[in-house]
C-alpha cells in the first residue's frame, strides 16, 4: 500500500469516527470515495444524478 492510499484510509477512518460521534452510530457512511472534482451540469451546478452513478 502506498502512502497516498494509507493517508486516504486514515482520513476515511477519521471521517467515519467523527460522524459516529455526532450522529447515531448506525448512521455513519460505510463507503467514502475521494474524487478530484464533482460532476457539474451546463449551468455549473452539481449534477446529482451523475454524482450518484460515480
Amino acid at each position: 500500500m502506498n502512502k497516498a492510499a494509507a493517508d486516504e484510509d486514515e482520513t476515511t477512518k477519521r471521517l467515519q469516527d467523527f460522524v459516529k460521534a455526532k450522529l447515531l452510530p448506525y448512521k455513519y457512511p460505510r463507503e467514502i470515495r475521494f474524487v478530484g472534482e464533482l460532476p457539474k451540469t451546463g449551468s455549473g451546478k452539481i449534477d446529482r444524478q451523475a454524482f450518484m452513478r460515480m
